[in-house]
């Protein structure tokens, strides 16, 4: 764990409190938000997990002190005592998952001053980034009125730990499953996917794309049908591959996706051809961005997604 990862503010004013004998007062931190972002009434704390380990093993390497005396900025003995410094305090916190709201407090340290001022970054940036996310992907699976909704962030995402966090922080709201393979691996969040665009554009028709997704996955085969034209391509490739390939094989397609143009109408008129061709139980996924926004416009317009 990078312990170094502190606002250098924090060590400046550690040298302060040292030269004048502060470093052992008890001192009470709480750790607070003054406002919910976008408008919301309320946030779902997240990362107290995260906040815990780090002080469970917070400690400053031989490395760190030789890059901070390197500085110049800092007296012999203040380094020899972080040289040994560890985390003695207490914290009390909300569990991970709780309504909270704004300018009340979620976590509260109590320990020497010292150590409390140090930490102060790495709680805040745990806190903040996870319980962010966590609330933002709760709007979004709870305006989607108990259908599931997937979590594709990695691609998106402001580094790897964002990525990999990230998506277990939208698990955490709610979302059913991630892209991220890594979290699936790290975490034992189920993984979800298909195929992308490049996979239709690789085969010199759509038709064979499809064919070959279906063989290697006929047990659960979604298709993407807007590679080209949504209704007049994709969808008559998708179903002519269910009865050419997987009927015949005793399957089912378990969906198709639609990830560009009016999302409203085409869910529409691909539902209807499903219908037709005796495949009602085939879902339909959407994708590309969506919000809360988004999601509550498509079932205000009854999209069948």
């Amino acid at each position: 764990m990078e312990n170094l990862l502190i606002d250098f503010y924090e060590l400046t004013m550690g040298q302060g409190y040292f030269n004048k004998k502060m470093q052992n007062e008890v001192a009470y931190f709480d750790l607070f938000f003054r406002r919910v972002p976008d408008k919301g009434s309320f946030v779902i704390a997240n990362g107290v997990k995260k906040c815990l380990e780090y002080l469970q093993n917070f400690s400053f390497s031989d490395s760190d002190i030789d890059y901070l005396k390197s500085l110049g900025r800092f007296t012999e003995p203040y380094m020899d005592y972080l040289k040994t410094v560890k985390f003695t305090g207490d914290m009390w916190a909300v569990e991970d998952g709780t309504v909270v709201f704004a300018n009340e407090p979620v976590i509260t340290i109590k320990a020497p001053l010292l150590e409390a001022q140090l930490v102060e970054t790495a709680l805040l940036l745990h806190f903040n980034r996870s319980s962010l996310i966590t609330t933002k992907a709760s709007r979004i699976i709870r305006s989607a009125e108990g259908r599931g909704v997937m979590e594709f962030g990695t691609r998106r995402a402001q580094g790897t730990e964002a990525a990999v966090d990230g998506a277990l922080d939208a698990y955490i709201a709610g979302a059913i499953g991630t892209a991220c393979t890594l979290t699936g691996k790290k975490y034992g969040v189920p993984v979800i996917g298909t195929m992308a665009h490049s996979f239709v554009q690789s085969f010199e028709t759509e038709y064979e794309a499809f064919r070959a997704y279906a063989e290697s996955f006929p047990n659960t085969c979604t298709l993407l049908v807007d590679t080209y034209n949504t209704l007049e391509s994709g969808m008559v490739n998708a179903i002519k591959v269910y009865n050419e390939v997987l009927k015949p094989m005793g399957k089912t397609l378990k969906g198709i996706r639609i990830d560009s143009g009016d999302l409203a109408y085409l869910s529409k008129k691909a539902r209807k051809m499903l219908d037709e061709a005796g495949l009602s139980d085939t879902k339909i996924v959407a994708s590309n961005s969506l919000d809360e926004n988004i999601i509550k416009s498509l079932i205000q317009q009854g999209a069948p997604i």
